[in-house]
């Protein structure tokens, strides 16, 4: 299970912070409980005070996407935000349980029309969200399951990353199957995949599933990395 090594907050301004504040409310969430569904009508945005949560999708294969896992300070159901007869595009599941601030999307919508600066603020700082959203569906869509783990391994690194010398120690355990999700593959393709990297001396595996990566420049050439910024090359 991920668990965060930073406490990261929400990196808005002040003033965008205390906006959201004063118009939220807050709910408890547990585990392995839905907080919002693909496809249903999108009325509340969240943003995490405690737990985790895994932000998904189904493909039409029927194969979960994981493309977030989300933490303190994190904002989900974002991309709702003034549109018409809004639908969640993505599935929120609870990976511990915690607490989560609830902020209606017409309150909101209706705060922000009254100040062009928090407007402003608001939609540019959501408009990284969706550039994250696109380049994780860029890697899956142009290198295939490959770049799928490649691309989540670097992400990983940016997220749960502890530098050394030799390489960069990814501190989180994961299975293969959790791994897969995040590439809408399957368990066993991903072992192949592993198995590779390890031959080619690019990774390596400790007994409890953590992945040191050796060569982090032999990941990004594979997948033509274009070196975006953290706030977008992370699992966040």
């Amino acid at each position: 299970m991920l668990n965060s090594k930073t406490d990261k907050h929400l990196s808005v301004s002040k003033d965008l912070r205390n906006l959201l504040d004063s118009i939220s409310t807050t709910k408890k969430i547990s585990k392995n409980t839905f907080l919002f569904h693909e496809g249903l009508q999108a009325n509340e945005i969240f943003i995490i005070k405690s737990g985790l949560l895994q932000v998904s999708k189904l493909t039409t294969d029927g194969k979960e996407l994981i493309l977030r896992i989300c933490n303190h300070g994190d904002m989900v159901g974002e991309l709702s935000l003034f549109s018409d007869d809004p639908k969640y595009l993505l599935n929120g599941k609870v990976l511990t349980s915690g607490e989560v601030e609830v902020i209606r999307k017409d309150e909101l919508e209706n705060a922000l029309l009254s100040n062009s600066e928090l407007t402003f603020e608001y939609m540019k700082w959501s408009s990284t969200q969706m550039r994250k959203f696109q380049s994780k569906m860029r890697d899956l869509l142009l290198n295939g399951k490959k770049g799928a783990l490649y691309s989540t391994l670097i992400r990983l690194a940016n997220s749960y990353g502890l530098k050394h010398d030799d390489g960069v120690l990814i501190d989180v355990a994961l299975t293969n199957q959790e791994l897969a999700n995040f590439c809408a593959a399957t368990r066993e393709s991903i072992n192949r995949m592993l198995v590779t990297l390890r031959q080619l001396n690019v990774i390596s595996m400790d007994k409890s599933g953590k992945i040191f990566i050796k060569d982090m420049d032999y990941l990004k050439m594979e997948i033509g990395c274009e070196n975006c910024p953290l706030d977008i090359c992370n699992i966040n």
